[in-house]
């Protein structure tokens, strides 16, 4: 059987050129069926074990290593936790979603694991019925540990199924229900000293409640009665607030400010919301403007979408959009990638769609990675100005901020204009001042006159 194997495995050694995505003149699994077809059964193996030995390759070799990790070390019904990804070693059991005895079917969330980046959920391999529960929520957990098993093919509970009635109590004897119930102890009363002259024990004063001691040089202030808790920090918490402070401790932060009239930006899509609407199928908002008028200000002043790398400095050449979202489980920053191929109706597609991912925690790795500049929106929160901290390894974060009716002298006259003020942080370290500044203006120019962007001006 192994010559056999052998001999067609020769035949079909060209297999990984194909999936890496050459065309050669014939698959080399057509090859395989062409050589079980043609070979003798003479040698006692039949052709249906031939069929059966190379079922493999009927998939993907990425298919197969995916479906192998799964069942953990070739144990069918074990569980365990699959890749995370490059950069994640380790994750949080957050959440267990399955209890021992209850029904799972084929790739089915049994658990999710929250990383530093995002929440991956565990998928079961086979069907049947959870038979074991090898780890408890809290848990730290690598890819490869096992999570759980699953007895393969067995009709289980489902996780509402009613639980065992209770035993009925045993019935009580008449002599016990027409006896007087015993009249309750007080605290005089002993059972164990009879002797009720005995003197009693002198009363101690209370000890007076001890003054609270500073921790660290810092004063230990009494709780309210409303009381504190103590919660630990998620993993993505911990992760957001280390970049952060990394951000702080490494970069120049400098910010600078400029505020926009958002008339005509607002006038064109008062205008056109719902004709866009009906042919793209998506609503037209004011954060694919300001993508556009960010990446025609990338492509003018390219040390903004550049990024320092020990002694050197890298320019990119292409411009991938990092956008901010705020969810109930922390801030994740998926990224619009190619943003300066893409028009509105794309852009916005995408920041749809990875909001809606975000929101619902299907985000991936893939889709927070990269990204050359950010842009945050505090204006949805109500937020009139603010200074963001960049997101490494980028080098600016624009932040976008409430859109509020101000006084504007235009001319010799004062007009009530829909103004929004704007931040731009940077690294100093490589963007000069007269370079952020003029960058902002614009940003400003374009998003203040969209036929600029068509222009190409």
């Amino acid at each position: 059987m192994r010559l056999v194997r052998a001999q067609a495995l020769r035949a079909s050694s060209s297999i990984g050129v194909l999936q890496r995505g050459a065309v050669g003149s014939a698959s080399p699994l057509q090859q395989v069926r062409e050589y079980v077809v043609s070979s003798s059964p003479s040698d006692g193996v039949s052709r249906t074990d031939l069929s059966e030995s190379f079922i493999s390759l009927r998939q993907p070799v990425w298919q197969q290593w995916a479906r192998r990790y799964a069942a953990g070390s070739g144990e069918p019904g074990v569980v365990v936790v699959p890749f995370m990804g490059e950069s994640i070693e380790d994750g949080s059991l957050a959440a267990i979603l399955k209890q021992p005895g209850d029904a799972v079917a084929v790739d089915e969330i049994i658990a999710q694991i929250e990383t530093d980046k995002v929440t991956i959920d565990v998928r079961s391999d086979v069907a049947g019925k959870i038979e074991e529960i090898l780890c408890k929520e809290g848990d730290t957990v690598k890819a490869g540990t096992q999570l759980a098993r699953v007895a393969v093919g067995e009709a289980g509970a489902t996780s509402d199924a009613p639980k065992k009635e209770a035993a009925p109590a045993p019935p009580v004897k008449e002599e016990e229900k027409s006896a007087p119930p015993l009249p309750p102890k007080t605290a005089t009363t002993s059972s164990a000293s009879p002797n009720k002259d005995a003197p009693s024990p002198p009363k101690q004063s209370s000890p007076e409640p001890a003054q609270p001691k500073s921790i660290s040089g810092m004063e230990v202030h009494m709780p309210t009665k409303g009381g504190e808790r103590r919660v630990p920090m998620t993993r993505l918490r911990k992760r957001v607030a280390t970049r952060l402070k990394d951000s702080q401790n490494t970069f120049a932060l400098l910010t600078t400010f400029n505020e926009i009239d958002m008339s005509n930006l607002m006038q064109m899509r008062t205008q056109h919301k719902d004709l866009f609407q009906e042919k793209h199928g998506v609503k037209l908002g004011f954060m694919s403007g300001f993508v556009k008028a960010a990446v025609s200000a990338l492509k003018q002043f390219p040390a903004v979408n550049a990024v320092i790398d020990g002694d050197d400095i890298i320019y990119r050449d292409y411009v991938d959009i990092s956008i901010a979202v705020g969810t109930a489980k922390g801030l994740v920053v998926p990224v619009i990638r190619g943003a300066d191929h893409l028009d509105f109706a794309q852009i916005e597609k995408t920041i749809n769609t990875l909001g809606k991912k975000a929101n619902d925690g299907s985000i991936s790795i893939d889709d927070m990675a990269g990204g050359t500049f950010t842009i945050s929106n505090g204006g949805v929160y109500g937020s009139l100005i603010s200074t963001p901290i960049i997101n490494p390894p980028q080098s600016a974060i624009l932040g976008m901020h409430s859109i509020q009716k101000r006084p504007v002298v235009v001319g010799n006259d004062v007009v009530v204009k829909p103004m929004m003020y704007v931040a731009l942080t940077y690294d100093h370290r490589l963007i000069d001042g007269r370079e952020a500044v003029l960058f902002l203006r614009a940003v400003k120019d374009n998003v203040e006159d969209p036929r600029r962007l068509l222009l190409d001006i």
